[in-house]
């Protein structure tokens, strides 16, 4: 078994990751900071999502598994005192590489008057104006559906519907539905401009093209990493083809996920 850790920086994280390398080498793991198979993810869901970009180009070969050290672990199964529990269960499961589950990401194509480029988001992206109010054309499989005036757009995935998206009253999607999330930012509604005022599903096969109004400076968002754009032209977003896959040694059911997360225990 090989495998890499990204950890957060503080104490905790730093004396989690020593114990769990001591551990690896007790039970035989290899260190590959290239070509890991499994992704160890030691703070919070911030931690796994620089996890997921350092090696997002591996997403066939690489999963990922998260020890919660943070504020809010969404993606994280462990706790860092059983950290011995979980590198047993790498080292020693014969199925270890095939135990994961596997959930869909967005794709954006960002087309500027540079060219053309490709990504992928794990959790979400998301378009705002720099200098005020955003104004763009959102486009639904090529068919023109309205004009966007307001703070921002959110296009997230189901996994990264529980983050930004739900903030913005967006639904909470589980993360076997192959679909994104599109939810508005603070949209202006009125007797002059009129926006749909909810979110909305794409099923896989379906796209959505955002076209900002031109000579606008845009701050695109892509999870974690932000970039402002003045020449952006337009940002096509579908249900991507790859997935990421999260290694499960137990289960672990996302609706679990949300009710501890976000409601805790339960009072009759």
């Amino acid at each position: 078994m090989k495998y890499n850790v990204v950890h957060r920086g503080d104490e905790i994280s730093v004396r989690t990751k020593d114990r769990f390398h001591e551990l690896a080498v007790r039970y035989g793991m290899t260190l590959d900071e290239q070509c890991p198979d499994i992704v160890v993810s030691i703070g919070g869901d911030g931690t796994m999502l620089q996890a997921f970009h350092q090696y997002v180009d591996r997403l066939q070969s690489t999963s990922f598994v998260g020890i919660h050290t943070g504020h809010l672990g969404f993606y994280a199964d462990w706790n860092p005192d059983e950290v011995e529990s979980l590198v047993r269960h790498m080292a020693e499961d014969p199925d270890a590489l095939s135990r994961t589950v596997k959930y869909p990401l967005v794709d954006i194509c960002i087309t500027t008057t540079r060219g053309k480029e490709h990504h992928v988001a794990l959790n979400e992206f998301t378009l705002k104006g720099v200098e005020g109010t955003l104004v763009a054309e959102l486009r639904i499989n090529d068919q023109r559906f309205e004009m966007f005036r307001g703070d921002g757009i959110c296009i997230s995935t189901p996994s990264g519907s529980t983050a930004y998206n739900r903030s913005l009253n967006g639904a909470i999607l589980h993360p076997s539905l192959e679909a994104i999330q599109i939810a508005e930012m603070a949209s202006i509604n009125n007797r002059v401009y009129r926006t749909l005022g909810s979110s909305i599903v794409l099923p896989k096969h379906h796209h959505c093209d955002i076209i900002p109004k031109p000579g606008h400076t845009i701050l695109l968002t892509l999870d974690h990493l932000s970039v402002q754009l003045s020449d952006l032209i337009s940002i096509r977003s579908t249900v991507a083809e790859q997935k990421v896959s999260f290694a499960r040694f137990r289960p672990f059911p996302f609706w679990n996920r949300v009710r501890d997360a976000f409601i805790g225990d339960i009072v009759e």
